[in-house]
């Protein structure tokens, strides 16, 4: 049987079961597909429960159509606009580099020589 689903194509459809790899969309009357755990929302999805539930009305891109074997690969994430990036907590902070800085590694050691010097002049002046 020839289905009018493409790849590409985005359709409403609900949720008919929920396993822990994914959920299982109904896209028409004779047609269900699976949205795979990983495309469930941007991030990481732990718990496939915490974002549907069976009877969820859906909007889901067709990922992938494999009629011969009737298997249909959905995305729901692809239909969602991606998150902005956020600073995370644990991320360091990026140095931001300048013209004068621009040496890496050697701007360091050139840093630590003066800061050594620094510290010679600060041991000359306490001792006196």
């Amino acid at each position: 049987m020839m289905s009018n689903i493409q790849e590409g194509q985005v359709i409403e459809g609900k949720v008919t079961g929920i396993k822990p790899y994914g959920a299982f969309v109904e896209i028409d009357d004779q047609t269900q597909g699976l949205v795979h755990i990983s495309e469930v929302t941007h991030g990481f999805v732990k718990d496939i429960n915490e974002h549907l539930s069976v009877g969820d009305k859906v909007s889901v891109k067709v990922l992938n159509v494999d009629e011969e074997n009737n298997k249909y690969s959905l995305s729901i994430r692809a239909t969602q606009d991606k998150p902005q990036a956020q600073t995370q907590k644990h991320q360091a902070p990026v140095a931001q580099s300048t013209e004068e800085d621009s040496g890496g590694f050697n701007v360091l050691k050139d840093k630590l020589e003066e800061w050594i010097e620094q510290s010679k002049e600060r041991e000359k002046t306490f001792r006196r």
